[in-house]
């Protein structure tokens, strides 16, 4: 088949870009370079931003276009440049931490702490160097899920005279949270500024050393704790978690708006569908949607991001957490629904890594 820059430029026409939902020739994202060769086409995607959270997906739609409409033959090679030059990097706060990923929800009672701790004990035992930040100022967890609630917390003096905080250690992970400094059984009544210098004192007053992922359970909703945080922070990027019902989908909608508005700019690496469905121990082969079916697979769609996993509702999972043993330690099939949610953080990372330009890479684990 003979090709044209008509035929190219009609089949990106069916290409939506997720943020604006106009194709991407009418938003004039295609940039008038189409190069034809024999049975091979090359041209220039042009972003707003050179950290736009759906490059990496308009690129494999529009490969996909080109080959529908007019031939799987084609080879479709697609670059991709930014109206707005890369900011450079300031030095980083946690000079040892090679990726900090924020797992938020858009609402509470979704499971996101849950999966936070699970997430970070998975990511463990695939070997990699974890730790975990328990933002959640007002109602601090993960003391409770790993069992430790009753460790005492103490510091150290580094070379420049400095004392460091030292995070609890339990299933290979660093832990720090609020919730070893407050009394368990009352109320944390701070106002934000003091939520806020609290927070930034365990990032920066702690001895965290050298991780390959920092993961960090943020409160669910919206608010200054997740401003400080972006602002404290060059954040790889965020998971965001959901359930099928309609009104949390709601919510992380808002949720993902925020850390993709141009004051925020925190790359989307997925979205997890939590208490996807229900399973009965006697009959493993059924599936029962009690919160709504496939919700989840339809936000990460709309949205054009990256559906991570779906997580079962289990008993065994508040179980274990109520334990201080996170599921995510038992070979399990619920345990190996986390392994997969790991693997595939893994994976988003590096593509979020792909998409940087050379000196702003993450270095990642091999």
């Amino acid at each position: 088949m003979q090709l044209y820059p008509s035929l190219i430029t009609e089949a990106l026409a069916t290409v939506r870009y997720p943020g604006t939902g106009k194709n991407i020739i009418e938003s004039g994202m295609v940039e008038d370079d189409i190069r034809i060769d024999g049975d091979s086409v090359s041209f220039t995607l042009i972003f707003d931003k050179p950290t736009d959270p759906f490059m990496r997906s308009l690129v494999k739609s529009c490969e996909a276009a080109i080959r529908t409409h007019i031939s799987p033959e084609v080879k479709v090679t697609v670059n991709t440049a930014s109206r707005q030059p890369a900011k450079p990097k300031a030095a980083p706060i946690l000079p040892g931490v090679k990726n900090i990923v924020g797992i938020s929800s858009g609402k509470g009672g979704v499971g996101k702490s849950t999966v936070a701790a699970n997430l970070a004990v998975a990511l463990a035992r695939e070997g990699y160097k974890v730790g975990l930040l328990d933002a959640d100022i007002f109602g601090p967890s993960m003391p409770k899920m790993f069992g430790i609630e009753d460790e005492q917390l103490y510091v150290r003096d580094d070379e420049g005279g400095r004392q460091l905080i030292m995070p609890v250690e339990r299933y290979g992970v660093k832990i720090l949270s609020i919730g070893f400094l407050v009394d368990r059984d009352k109320a944390v009544m701070w106002r934000g500024s003091m939520a806020s210098n609290a927070l930034k004192q365990l990032i920066t007053e702690a001895d965290w050393g050298e991780l390959d992922y920092f993961l960090i359970d943020m409160p669910p909703g919206t608010s200054d704790i997740h401003l400080t945080l972006v602002q404290t922070l060059a954040m790889t990027g965020v998971v965001v978690v959901t359930t099928p019902q309609e009104v949390a989908l709601a919510d992380a909608r808002k949720g993902i708006a925020m850390f993709m508005d141009e004051k925020v700019n925190v790359p989307i690496l997925g979205l997890v569908e939590n208490m996807a469905y229900f399973t009965p121990a006697a009959h493993p082969d059924e599936r029962y949607y009690i919160f709504g079916r496939e919700g989840g697979i339809r936000l990460a769609e709309k949205l054009g991001v990256r559906l991570l996993a779906q997580i079962p509702l289990v008993a065994s999972i508040a179980e274990s957490g109520d334990a201080g043993e996170p599921i995510a330690m038992a070979d399990t099939i619920t345990g190996h629904a986390f392994a997969h949610l790991a693997h595939e953080t893994v994976d988003a990372v590096a593509e979020r890594n792909d998409t940087l330009p050379p000196t702003q890479k993450v270095e990642l684990k091999h």
